[in-house]
This record gives C-alpha cells, structure tokens and sequence, in this order.
C-alpha cells in the first residue's frame, strides 16, 4: 500500500511559522489516529468481528500458510468501508524462469467471472436493454439449435417441452436443470435435468447460454462490450475477458496441486462463465464500486442479490447421488441470486461470494452492511487448501460454508480422486 505521509509533509515553500507547525502537528496526529504507516505507526487490519491483527502479523501468517499448503504464487486484498486496507503478492508467477508474483500480475478469475458478468447483465435489464425473465426460446428468432455454436450440442433440450420455460433469470441462479457443460453428459449434449427454476443445480452451460443470448441482442462480443461498461470505466487495467498483448509482461502461469507447470494465462474466446482475467486489486475495484451504488441502482443490486433459490446440500458439487442436508448451509441461509452465492443470516450480516476452481483457486466475499471483502488468488490448484486459515486468521471470518465450498481437506482429496 502507497505511504500516505506525502501530502502531509512540508514543501520547501512552507512558512515554519507557529501556524505552520500546528498544521503539521495536527497532520501527525490525524495520520496516527488513523492508523496509517506515514510515521512508522503500525497499520492493522479490522476483522468481520471488530478484533484487530497488524499487517506484519497478517503477511508473516499467509506467507507461512501459503507455503505449508504448496501454493506456488497468489494475491490477497482486504477491503473495509469500501476501501482497499491490504493487498499482498506472495509466491510465484512463474516457474521457469523464476519470477515473482506482483500486486499488478494478471491472473485467470475462472469462476469468479460468472459474478462479474451477472452484474453487467443487471445493468442491461435496469436500462431495460435486456429480458431476464422472458424464456430464451421466446428471445431467439430461431431455435437454438439452429445456430452454428449449438447445432451439435443442443438438438435435444429444444425437443424437450420444459425447455419453453427456462429464462435468463433461472440461468443466472443456476437453476435451469441444465449440467455444468455439456461436454460432461453422457452424449455431449445438453438436456435438463428437473423443472427449471425449481431446484440448484451449478451451470457454467447456463451462463454462456446469457452471454449467446445478450450478444445476439447487442450484436457484439462480450469482451468488447464489458470492456466498455466495466472494465475502462473503473480503470481495471489488469482486467479483459480475453487475453490482451498489454498483460504480456506480467501475467501469471497456472500450476496443478504438486507444482507442475499447467498452462499460461491466456483466455480466447470470451466466455461469461470463467474467461475473465484479473488482479486482486483491480477485483477490489469492481466491489467497491458495486457497493458504493456506482454500477447498479440499490434497487437493481437488491435484486441481483436477492435469494432465487434456497440451497440445502452439503457440497457445491455432488458427490454421490444422494448426500442429503448440510447443517452449514442451513446455519447460514446459503442461497443463491443472480450469478452470486448468497450468506442470508450470518452474525457480520448478509454476504455476496464466488469462487473459481481448476488450474488455480479463487474466491471473492463481500459483507455489504461494513462494504468490506477479502479477495483471494492463486495460480496453483492447492490454493483451496490455504483459504480458510486465511479468512479465519487474518479477516475473522467464520462463516463461510467450509464443506459446501470444499475448502475442506477431506473435501479436496475426495474431488482430486474423482476427476
């Protein structure tokens, strides 16, 4: 974080008249009492329950937290009030050759992706330049399975008669009944696999179907579209949907869970559910400027964020048939809204999440009542390991459904074992 003594200390064109002097003093003690490192006060961090940590303590502990666990390199901000308070680079951004990881390195978002892209979905329907509860089939002017992207894949849910009902809202909150991807099916292709709109059920399908959707209306590329409304406006210079030539030179490598080199960071073509690029910061940017009210009216913001559908399992992706209740979504109203899982009762007040998985682990919180958040990101798939002890530790908190998120050591080594 930049030193903030610089407007405070004299130019050569000061008068050290008593005045001057006074100013300067009352300066110092403004610096003190707000707790900045100008004078050499020591900075702290505020955590969800009001206790305090140093920003020593705070980097000693995720540097040593972050190599227990493996994590080749990573980023971590903390916001409070609506402001950035930490941001730390630690690791690794490449192994051969061997290069740091920065504050500014830009790296795959993955999932997260799916909440940015819901929100600049959101701005369209408050400017009423987009249908979010009118069926897809109903939007299109031909069936989909009509268009050349989904001539393959989509020839049997446009058969099947629920299909009529499913909308972008219901895609948002991944609750068509579509799978993951279709690609995951056992023919490749896409069906549903309940009632839209009645049960959970995690779709990345369902929100690249938003994005054909939204592009087919605006007659051009998402890139370019959220580059617009988004990215250029708030100065997310380390941000694109694609890969751009400008992050060449500092752009994080993608690493599996014993290290070994996976994949640059290069994201073609756009896709509204998890080819977003990014840094820490600039994450810590967009929540800001969410929850200051700068992209979203609140009434268009309490919509995007109100619960669609209530979820009651005990992990985010099944891992057997039936795995009946969880007793940590249920202790805090897990839920999902549009493109965001929801916190509905936790003691630090509702809160808004999204997380990444594959090559790399990524995770966004914000508690809206405080507009505080803790961004994380790691280019290594050990990432999940390090994520609660950092969020319990260094921010207090203690609500996130650890099991549900698979945060869980016993939860990770079982995904491991069945990919």
């Amino acid at each position: 974080m930049a030193s903030a003594d610089k407007g405070a200390r004299p130019t050569m064109g000061l008068l050290w008249d008593h005045a001057g002097m006074t100013r300067l003093a009352l300066a110092f003690v403004a610096l003190l009492l707000a707790g900045l490192d100008g004078f050499g006060a020591e900075r702290f961090i505020r955590r969800l329950d009001g206790s305090k940590i140093s920003v020593a303590e705070a980097e000693a502990f995720a540097r040593k937290t972050l190599a227990a666990a493996g994590v080749t390199g990573a980023q971590i901000v903390v916001m409070d009030r609506g402001q950035v308070v930490w941001s730390e680079a630690f690791g690794l951004r490449r192994l051969e050759p061997r290069l740091a990881m920065e504050r500014e390195t830009t790296m795959w978002a993955a999932s997260i992706t799916k909440g940015v892209f819901a929100t600049y979905v959101m701005g369209l329907v408050e400017r009423g330049e987009f249908q979010i509860d009118v069926p897809v089939a109903k939007q299109l002017p031909q069936p989909l399975d009509q268009y050349e992207v989904y001539r393959e894949t989509a020839t049997e849910v446009v058969k099947d008669p629920r299909w009529v009902a499913v909308t972008p809202r219901m895609l948002l909150a991944h609750t068509s009944g579509l799978a993951n991807f279709a690609f995951l099916e056992p023919d490749k292709k896409m069906h549903l696999q309940f009632q839209p709109g009645t049960q959970y059920r995690y779709s990345g399908e369902g929100i690249n179907l938003v994005q054909f959707l939204v592009e087919q209306h605006k007659q051009r590329p998402l890139d370019q579209l959220m580059q617009e409304a988004l990215f250029t406006p708030l100065g997310m210079t380390r941000t694109g949907m694609i890969y751009r030539k400008e992050f060449a030179e500092n752009v994080a490598d993608r690493h599996d869970a014993g290290g070994k080199f996976l994949a640059q960071t290069r994201r073609f073509p756009a896709r509204g559910a998890g080819s977003m690029t990014t840094s820490a910061e600039n994450l810590g940017r967009f929540a800001s400027a969410l929850m200051a009210g700068q992209l979203l009216k609140a009434s268009t913001r309490k919509e995007m964020l109100r619960p669609f559908i209530r979820i009651g399992t005990l992990h985010q992706f099944a891992q057997k048939a039936d795995e009946g209740e969880g007793a940590e979504a249920k202790a805090v109203g897990l839920a999902y809204g549009m493109g965001w899982g929801l916190l509905t009762k936790t003691r630090f007040g509702p809160a808004f999440f999204k997380e990444g998985h594959g090559d790399g682990a990524q995770n966004i919180i914000c508690f809206p009542r405080r507009q505080a958040c803790m961004i994380l990101l790691t280019n290594s798939d050990n990432g999940e390991l390090a994520f609660r002890p950092l969020m319990e530790t260094i921010w207090g908190n203690t609500v996130t459904p650890w099991e549900w998120e698979c945060y869980t050591p016993g939860c990770i080594e079982a995904s491991r074992k069945a990919q």
